[in-house]
């Protein structure tokens, strides 16, 4: 039967609808970006100083070294030794983990700094423990009695703030480790150098205040002290010297052999900008201090020296006059 009028303008127009552009789907949002998280400050490694025999056999090692010294060539002191020691025991494997970018790229850098920056670091704890005043056996107990609970009480607090990142963790678990009496004295000195390093930044978070942190890293060597720490049998007995300017000396090849370490490791990372993480200033925080204090000391700074023209033992480096 042939389709009616009205039947084949029904059908064209339902053609013509389906023939009909379809409607602009609407275009989905674009997710939104999660905000980029602030970078997370690496945490520095501490190590706790060399058992006493170990200090004495380094310290015999470059005996000579540090006699032959000119006199009027030395560094001031002007940073703790048993914190600086800490530090730069706690920086040495990542430097030797460096060492063949530095021979690689620098190829005139006096290598021996990083080979033996241990030695000259523990040579310096033997030379101050050979400066600090003899203590007897009866003051011994009365120096761990004050020790027991110093060391709990930073040891917890630091926990805290490794946990919280603020710390680093591997450095307060070793303290945790710690038994004895010896390693009581050298955890002290290992606590007081991480709070004092990270002192800006924990102040605030923790209840531990200067003076602990202070007296950590002198109530450590007093004890060695006590502990017969300077009378190693087997290990040459150190030359006649006046022990002050001894120490001076010792600290002098110490901190030049690091801070030609730090000059390297500073060109070498460069654009990761992560040298400070790996060889760290030795001048830690010194606690609270007057701006007049702080002018004096920044004034007579030697250990932050500016970059030779070309690399030099230890015991050549030009002093910053």
């Amino acid at each position: 039967m042939p389709a009616t009028g009205s039947s084949r303008e029904s059908k064209s127009q339902t053609e013509a609808k389906s023939k009909s552009p379809s409607e602009p789907k609407a275009r989905p949002r674009p997710e939104a970006k999660p905000r980029p998280t602030a970078k997370a400050k690496p945490t520095v490694s501490i190590a706790k100083p060399s058992v006493p025999k170990e200090a004495a056999l380094a310290f015999a090692k470059i005996e000579a070294e540090i006699e032959a010294l000119p006199a009027g060539d030395l560094e001031i002191v002007n940073v703790d030794i048993p914190r600086a020691v800490a530090i730069a025991i706690g920086a040495a494997p990542h430097l030797h983990a460096l060492r063949g970018e530095i021979t690689g790229q620098l190829p005139r850098f006096p290598i021996r700094c990083v080979d033996e920056i241990a030695t000259y670091a523990m040579a310096a704890w033997f030379a101050h423990l050979l400066a600090l005043p003899a203590t007897s056996e009866k003051q011994l107990a009365a120096l761990l009695e004050e020790a027991a609970p110093l060391r709990a009480d930073l040891l917890v607090a630091a926990e805290a703030l490794a946990h919280k990142g603020l710390l680093d963790r591997k450095s307060v678990a070793a303290i945790r480790e710690g038994h004895g009496n010896l390693d009581t004295a050298n955890d002290l000195v290992a606590l007081s150098a991480l709070f004092a390093r990270e002192w800006d930044g924990v102040h605030q978070k923790t209840t531990v205040e200067w003076s602990e942190v202070q007296r950590a890293s002198e109530l450590g060597p007093e004890i060695l002290v006590a502990l017969g720490a300077r009378d190693q049998p087997g290990v040459k007995a150190p030359n006649p010297a006046d022990p002050a300017q001894r120490r001076q000396r010792a600290f002098t090849l110490f901190v030049r052999a690091y801070e030609e370490c730090r000059r390297a490791v500073s060109y070498l990372r460069w654009h990761q900008d992560d040298a400070e993480e790996i060889a760290p200033s030795l001048r830690t925080n010194r606690g609270p201090r007057s701006s007049s204090t702080a002018e004096r000391e920044d004034a007579v700074s030697t250990v932050d020296l500016p970059a030779p023209a070309e690399p030099a033992a230890p015991g050549k480096v030009a002093a910053d006059k």
